[in-house]
């Protein structure tokens, strides 16, 4: 089991930007420290909800700063980028950093992002399959060239080529952010690792790595590709000496924030949305995830590793929006909570 923090640099109410950012960069610092196995990094755009906009920039300085932690995006929003750009970028940090850095993308939502980038909303509502395809193919291959929907341009060598570094690993991994069935499929037929979000519970998470298997192996990935792939579960981890005083935690920080943030996205075509009540989220989220005790933390990953078959977890450990507090939930993740999981 590897256990790592989901760090999306998030502005609590009454807090700037440069704050938001400094504690997401220390918490990767202190999560090295207290000897978690991964940092996975969110992406943003003018909300408060996180305030890194590039996910892959900010891996790069994070790497920079640390020496065996792997540093993954969660994730890079694919329809605003160009894929090739992406991957020359990966390709870098993957071959810089040793091998430790993951690329976690997804599809993002028909936010203003579209607009302002000047992607629209085709690359959000059908485009996504073949940016992916086009990433995947650069991160793999010598030369591509594209002849699609949106990208056309002569076959062109990749430079620097992922398989050349000094590495074990030829390349970056690539995760897939999955939501649906149709997501899930994408990931499957791909052989790409799956991130699955905090919002889902034990049940449906081991539902769509069932299907994530059955899909695999009808696509034809080797077997033990299939068995041992090592997809994310995103969730919350809050510890405290009694469970009532973690949730207390939460409660009185996150609705605040989720409230803020997630009520300043605007989509890009002025669609209706739906909007998740900011206190029933976080007591679902409380309920879902290892918050409590760090026995009851360590138990609570152990069981859902266990019921969804899925051995790597980004957990969100700034919760309470308190840089100190934040240091201390990862210093305690990782000496009372990991060595219970071996």
């Amino acid at each position: 089991m590897h256990v790592g923090s989901f760090v999306l640099a998030a502005q609590f109410p009454g807090q700037g930007q440069g704050e938001a950012l400094h504690r997401a960069v220390r918490s990767a610092e202190v999560a090295e420290e207290a000897g978690l196995d991964a940092v996975w990094l969110a992406e943003h755009h003018f909300v408060p909800y996180g305030t890194c906009p590039s996910a892959i920039t900010l891996a790069a300085l994070l790497l920079g700063r640390t020496r065996r932690l792997r540093v993954g995006t969660a994730v890079s929003v694919l329809p605003t980028v160009h894929p090739v750009a992406l991957g020359e970028q990966a390709a870098l940090l993957h071959m810089t950093s040793g091998g430790r850095f993951s690329l976690g993308v997804g599809r993002g939502g028909p936010w203003v992002d579209l607009e302002v980038f000047g992607a629209g909303l085709k690359a959000y509502e059908t485009g996504f399959p073949e940016s992916l395809d086009l990433l995947v193919r650069w991160l793999r291959e010598p030369s591509v060239g594209a002849a699609g929907e949106r990208f056309t341009f002569r076959e062109v060598p990749v430079v620097p080529r992922p398989s050349e570094s000094l590495t074990e690993v030829a390349g970056p991994e690539v995760v897939l952010a999955c939501t649906s069935p149709q997501s899930v499929r994408m990931a499957a037929e791909r052989g790409l690792p799956m991130l699955l979000g905090m919002h889902v519970g034990d049940e449906e998470k081991a539902e769509m790595v069932s299907l994530w298997r059955r899909l695999a192996r009808a696509a034809g990935h080797p077997p033990e590709q299939v068995r041992h792939a090592a997809h994310v579960s995103a969730g919350v981890c809050q510890i405290a000496d009694r469970r009532t005083d973690a949730v207390e935690t939460l409660t009185k920080a996150m609705p605040g924030w989720l409230k803020q943030g997630l009520g300043a996205h605007v989509t890009v075509d002025g669609r209706e949305r739906p909007m998740r009540d900011p206190l029933a989220y976080t007591e679902l989220l409380c309920g879902l995830h290892p918050v409590g005790t760090p026995r009851l933390c360590a138990d609570r990953l152990a069981a859902t590793s266990e019921r969804t078959g899925i051995s790597r977890f980004a957990l969100l450990t700034e919760g309470s929006g308190d840089l100190a507090a934040t240091e201390e939930n990862i210093r305690r993740l990782g000496t009372e909570v990991l060595p219970h999981l071996g």
